[in-house]
């Protein structure tokens, strides 16, 4: 057994060897409570690229708040997937120590299945873990309407433009500023009737919030933007398509699909 397991590296792939990735999300999937984890705007080269990012990002935060159980033994490690069955009975991740003989091999865990909360084979460790957690203040996680939102339009074209839809992307910078303008002004309507059309994301150690840019149908988002807390007032520079948002949002929640959907 090795000292330094509790030295656990930021990146997923780092911490453990998994050959089958893209099978083993599939099995996740199967396994999880029923949702939709593909894209449907962007094309992917895998099934349930949702899910794949949500186990990697998933890790990410379990490792910055080492909420990784071991074994008695030391020999196996066990995360808190934060997924449930559809019985609403929780998802473990566990590994097992890395036996393979390769010596450019630096993970020290290797991936070896997916368990229910009552399985037996759970009981090797001491105590299970808990989930992942990104918010301290549950205040973060709600819109308040009584602050202005301050956008930087300018930017928002110059360095997210090709992330619109055509038409707009094929305008002229004052032409979709006016849209945007609007666009802009009718989340905030709509954000003032329903609290739940702003969605968290968790990004950069930090909680923003998602709001919908419909630029020609009212009730279809084209882009969501990006909203930060700067105490007096939100700022908000950046967009996002829907599908990097769902990813995003996904790591604390599953999502209200009142707009945000793949």
């Amino acid at each position: 057994m090795r000292n330094d397991k509790l030295d656990l590296p930021e990146n997923f792939y780092e911490f453990a060897f998994m050959p089958k990735f893209q099978e083993n999300v599939e099995q996740l999937s199967a396994l999880a409570e029923p949702e939709d984890w593909d894209y449907h705007r962007a094309t992917s080269d895998v099934k349930h690229p949702i899910l794949g990012n949500y186990i990697k990002y998933a890790y990410k935060r379990l490792a910055e708040e080492k909420k990784i159980s071991y074994s008695k033994t030391g020999s196996f490690a066990c995360l808190n997937t934060g997924l449930v069955t559809k019985n609403q009975e929780p998802l473990y991740m566990v590994f097992e120590e890395n036996k393979l003989t390769d010596p450019t091999m630096k993970q020290f865990w290797h991936f070896y299945k997916f368990m229910r909360r009552g399985e037996y084979e759970l009981s090797k460790f001491p105590s299970l873990p808990e989930m992942a957690f990104y918010f301290d203040e549950p205040s973060k996680l709600v819109y308040d309407i009584r602050k202005p939102l301050v956008a930087n339009i300018e930017h928002i074209i110059e360095d997210n433009k090709e992330r619109f839809p055509e038409p707009y992307k094929s305008m002229n910078d004052f032409q979709l500023q006016t849209y945007i303008n609007g666009s802009i002004q009718n989340a905030n309507e709509r954000v003032k009737r329903s609290y739940k059309t702003a969605v968290p994301q968790y990004y950069r150690n930090n909680i923003q919030l998602l709001i919908p840019l419909c630029l020609t149908d009212p009730k279809i988002a084209d882009l969501a933007l990006v909203v930060e807390d700067y105490g007096q007032m939100y700022r908000a520079s950046t967009c996002l398509t829907l599908d990097m948002a769902i990813n995003n949002a996904r790591q604390i929640a599953k999502p209200d699909r009142d707009w945000l959907q793949p």
